[in-house]
């Protein structure tokens, strides 16, 4: 249905938009649509020192300051002021804690530039640890920067491929301590619904409770509480209501980004019966200025005179009509067939919706 439809306004229209009518007939596995209370990820956060740049770092003092108070750790005292360098660069370094993790283990770091380095390309991060809210170290980061690109250039020209004061270190960071999650205390479980809805957190709970009978029930739309059969380990039990599914329930909701025209309607939008009625109005302007000269002999001087053209040209207008329950494809194929343009597609949904004929929540980016 989508294809069919994607298709006609590709060859219809001629226009870059993006239409999609989800199917929430579906039926998806449990682990996909909640998060388990407890477990948790937590973001960290360091500041550093990138070094070995060929003359692309920081000019200001704050990364001369960190190298003296780095070589001062070391037993070298060197002032602030005295230290000249075109090769180091102050960085910002973040990451994710993901739960259940363990002390040894690697995890992806995100190097930003801080001041106005040019690039961090060929650069080696200094060991930095990153911290938590709380203000504890988590971790340690260290190891040569990944850009993914390159600039190369001269005086002239310059060739630019992805930012250059962004990197990542692939598992720079070790862990020095885990976050312990309270998880399935007294064999009490709650499953966190990542789209809050009644109809949904209540399928997640009548799924649940088929297979291990009334161990389940949904206290709002956005949280069911479980509770493991006596004998069954909390990790097993989870592990086996992971993999139910259930057919997700969802608003009808059309969303519109009217800065890049694209239109993205859910299957579950109706309309009440409406005539829509589209033309098309071309208003074109051009100036074309003229010179005029005086004869050789009359001592005027030669004056440009503008001249501007206007002309209106009004299509002819139509007006579909929309029976009632219509679908979001009635909907695309009728406006098709009058030449509509997603454009024109964004104005005549918000009609619709202003005059009650839009049976879903109209969202606008």
């Amino acid at each position: 249905m989508f294809g069919r439809v994607a298709r006609s306004l590709c060859l219809g229209l001629g226009f870059l938009a993006v239409f999609v009518v989800p199917v929430f007939g579906v039926e998806v596995r449990i682990k996909d649509l909640v998060d388990v209370e407890g477990a948790r990820a937590n973001q960290l956060v360091g500041m550093g020192l990138v070094v070995g740049l060929a003359g692309t770092g920081d000019k200001g003092d704050m990364a001369m300051r960190m190298l003296s108070n780095m070589a001062l750790n070391f037993g070298v005292n060197v002032d602030p002021k005295a230290v000249k360098s075109k090769n180091v660069a102050v960085v910002s370094v973040t990451c994710e804690l993901p739960p259940f993790v363990s002390p040894g283990q690697t995890l992806d770091v995100q190097v930003s530039a801080l001041g106005d380095a040019k690039s961090l390309q060929g650069g080696m991060l200094l060991q930095t640890p990153l911290r938590a809210a709380n203000g504890r170290v988590y971790a340690v980061a260290q190891g040569p920067l990944s850009i993914g690109g390159f600039s190369a250039g001269g005086q002239g020209a310059q060739t630019v491929r992805n930012f250059q004061t962004v990197a990542r270190i692939p598992g720079g960071a070790i862990v020095e301590q885990g976050v312990d999650s309270t998880l399935g205390g007294g064999g009490a479980l709650a499953l966190l619904l990542r789209r809050p809805d009644f109809t949904t957190a209540t399928r997640i709970a009548e799924a649940i409770n088929r297979k291990y009978g009334g161990v389940a029930r949904a206290v709002d739309a956005g949280r069911v509480e479980v509770s493991a059969p006596g004998g069954v380990g909390v990790t097993s039990f989870l592990a086996s209501i992971e993999g139910l599914r259930v057919t997700p329930d969802a608003l009808a909701r059309v969303v519109v980004n009217e800065r890049t025209g694209t239109v993205v309607m859910g299957g579950e939008v109706k309309l009440s019966t409406a005539a829509v009625s589209h033309g098309n109005l071309t208003v074109k302007v051009s100036e074309r200025p003229e010179a005029s000269q005086p004869n050789p002999l009359a001592g005027g001087r030669t004056q440009v005179l503008p001249r501007t053209d206007v002309s209106a040209q009004e299509g002819e207008g139509q007006v579909v009509l929309l029976p009632e329950s219509s679908s979001v494809a009635d909907l695309v194929k009728a406006l098709n067939g009058v030449g509509a343009s997603p454009r024109d597609l964004i104005p005549i949904l918000q009609a619709l919706d202003q005059a009650g004929a839009l049976q879903g929540q109209l969202v606008i980016q």
